[in-house]
């Protein structure tokens, strides 16, 4: 053959100044480094919303009919410019398929239709527009910070319709006893957020669900990582500290260690339960997140939170 095989101008530029015998150096630790970018995966501190997206796709791929059927129904998911990904011509983002998720969760063990809900920390309401939108709930109550509440309500008045938006009440924390009242839920929610919380805050909103709810779903974190490689603690370090202080569980754990997350777990199920008398219904990993676990809670059947009254 007369044809030879060609370096184009990019591996040549590669090879002069990124990759050969001279720069290789010591290979103790160069799958993290500048050579390893060149030739398999793109550069993790640079490309987070390249990975985004393909967890994102990966994800969307697992899906059944149903499970798209719920995304469908929870129209307005584009609102605020997510970063998403098409499949099968239809827009996902993580975040919904999160709720979704949840949401999935939750109804194989209790009947939302008909139902009252309250949700401790909505963020910027996923999870309410998520159910809302699935579910013929009479009345969804929404505990906040006042700033956070601000966004919620924005965001639930723009995707919701104006019917379903009606039903929801947003409470701020210094109000929640006079604003309540006597009312009892169905269900009781919280993602990702009683982890955050000085302890006293959480037996308190433990309490709160122990007297007035008939089930309790949380997703959140078991436990703590130091882990400096995640992201080169971006925010400093007494923002580090601060996130190790908080919440009820604060062991550090390896959350890359699946059996680890899984032993730990048990830990976040007996403190996440909102009362001795209540039980454990369901719990499991909540992907995609590896240290983050779910778990659902059933109050007596007697009692103040009775689940057939």
């Amino acid at each position: 053959m007369s044809v030879k095989p060609q370096v184009n101008e990019l591996w040549k530029y590669i090879g002069e100044n990124e990759v050969n015998a001279e720069l290789i150096g010591d290979l103790a630790e160069f799958k993290r480094s500048e050579l390893i970018y060149r030739l398999t995966y793109f550069d993790v501190r640079t490309n987070g919303v390249r990975y985004l997206k393909t967890l994102i796709r990966n994800l969307a791929g697992q899906l059944d009919p149903a499970s798209w059927e719920r995304l469908r129904r929870t129209t307005g998911r584009e609102f605020g410019r997510p970063y998403s990904i098409t499949y099968d011509g239809e827009p996902v983002c993580l975040d919904y398929l999160r709720a979704v998720s949840d949401l999935e969760f939750i109804e194989k063990n209790v009947d939302l239709d008909g139902g009252c809900v309250l949700e401790i920390g909505a963020g910027y309401g996923r999870t309410c527009h998520t159910l809302m939108s699935n579910k013929d709930i009479v009345s969804y109550v929404i505990i906040d910070l006042p700033t956070t509440m601000a966004l919620s309500q924005q965001y639930l008045r723009a995707v919701l319709s104006e019917e379903q938006f009606g039903r929801i009440k947003f409470v701020p924390i210094d109000e929640i006893e006079e604003s309540l009242g006597s009312a009892e839920f169905d269900l009781c929610i919280n993602v990702d957020s009683l982890a955050e919380m000085s302890i006293e805050t959480f037996r308190y909103y433990l309490a709160l669900i122990a007297g007035r709810c008939s089930y309790f779903y949380t997703n959140n974190q078991v436990g703590k990582y130091a882990d400096k490689s995640l992201d080169g603690h971006a925010r400093g370090e007494d923002a580090v500290a601060r996130a190790l202080d908080a919440g009820p569980l604060v062991d550090v754990i390896d959350i890359d260690d699946n059996r680890a997350v899984r032993e730990q777990a048990r830990k976040f199920v007996a403190v996440y339960c909102p009362a001795a008398d209540w039980r454990c219904v369901a719990d499991d990993w909540a992907p995609p997140f590896t240290w983050y676990w779910q778990a659902l809670f059933q109050a007596p059947t007697t009692g103040p939170a009775a689940t057939d009254r």
